[in-house]
């Protein structure tokens, strides 16, 4: 497990284009002084052992020496001991709907674009507790298990899209099936599935669903984002510009429409809550102060207790770097000067 002791310092990295552009516009300060010295014809007499392909390269080593320091300043560490640790809290899996319907733009930016940015909100206020991610369609797949590493889930999250299911459909019956699946029946945790999906097209029986999730005393919420009446499913092309609507095969604009019925069903038959999803409020956070009156039990997880500093392999070699560049002049190498002629 690698991490950053001091990760804020890796913000600095967004200086090397800055660093780039004054490389360059001091390589044509430099040029524009030496044509008002002299014609750039007479700079070869002038100038015959200047090289301009070694300005760039002492320039190149300095940045790259540049880069080395900051991520050794940020002190990268490896994790060099696990434990089993006791850890106090509930267990939460969230399945989160990708089909194409969730592109769907009546909740702003998206429907799924709100889901992640509340789902990313909630790991954030998360304390001990372990949290999941499964994304469905037509089918179901885990895009992370149960973990108290949250940066790791957080990273996962970001990379969830329409495209992660490959199937399409909305099988609510799946994901929930998926989740009862993956807890972990052996510890006495509290447990609680939160779907968040429009709820159209579902497919499985979810009266049966939510029975089993009762008998194994996991609660579901349910998020309904998307507006009852029904709006567009916006389609984009490779450059990301959107270049109409989803059609049938009739070539009319198809209509995605949330099914709160069906939601609200599934989360009262699974001794939870129903919520409707809206632009301005976090559903989630109102669910997380749900969760939080739940009973919390105490579980076992490992852990990584102790990291090493890693700090010099990155510093070591800028160092060697800068020194490379101290001896590296501005001439022509005579080497490379008399392998040419040979070529000639």
């Amino acid at each position: 497990m690698l991490r950053f002791a001091h990760s804020e310092y890796l913000y600095i990295l967004y200086l090397i284009p800055v660093f780039i552009f004054l490389f360059w516009l001091a390589h044509k300060q430099k040029e524009k002084l030496l044509s008002i010295f002299a014609e750039n014809k007479m700079h070869t007499v002038l100038l015959p052992m200047r090289s301009k392909l070694k300005s760039f390269l002492k320039s190149g080593v300095v940045l790259l020496a540049f880069i080395l320091v900051t991520i050794g300043v940020a002190n990268p560490q490896i994790g060099s001991k696990m434990e089993e640790v006791k850890q106090v809290g509930i267990d939460v899996f969230i399945c989160l709907d990708v089909s194409l319907s969730m592109m769907a733009e009546d909740i702003k930016p998206s429907r799924l674009e709100k889901a992640k940015h509340e789902i990313s909100k909630l790991i954030q206020r998360l304390r001990g507790d372990r949290i999941g991610l499964i994304v469905f369609s037509g089918n179901a797949y885990v895009q992370f298990p149960l973990t108290t590493d949250y940066s790791a889930a957080n990273l996962f999250l970001s990379a969830v899209d329409v495209s992660s299911v490959p199937q399409p459909g909305t099988n609510i019956g799946d994901a929930i099936k998926m989740a009862l699946s993956s807890f972990k029946k052996d510890e006495e945790t509290k447990k609680a599935v939160i779907l968040i999906t429009d709820g159209e097209d579902h497919e499985g029986d979810l009266e049966k669903m939510a029975k089993e999730a009762v008998d194994n005393g996991v609660q579901i919420y349910a998020i309904g984002l998307g507006s009852p009446a029904g709006v567009p499913i916006p389609v984009y092309n490779e450059s990301g510009v959107r270049a109409g609507y989803k059609k049938d095969r009739r070539g009319e604009v198809v209509l995605t429409k949330l099914d709160e019925t069906t939601l609200k069903d599934l989360a009262g038959n699974g001794n939870g809550k129903y919520y409707r999803g809206s632009n301005s409020s976090d559903e989630l956070e109102e669910i997380y102060n749900d969760l939080a009156k739940i009973e919390k039990a105490e579980f076992g997880t490992t852990k990584i207790t102790e990291y090493e500093d890693r700090f010099y392999f990155f510093l070591i070699p800028a160092l060697l770097l800068l020194f490379v560049e101290f001896f590296i002049s501005l001439n022509k190498s005579k080497f490379l000067q008399r392998f040419i002629k040979l070529e000639e």
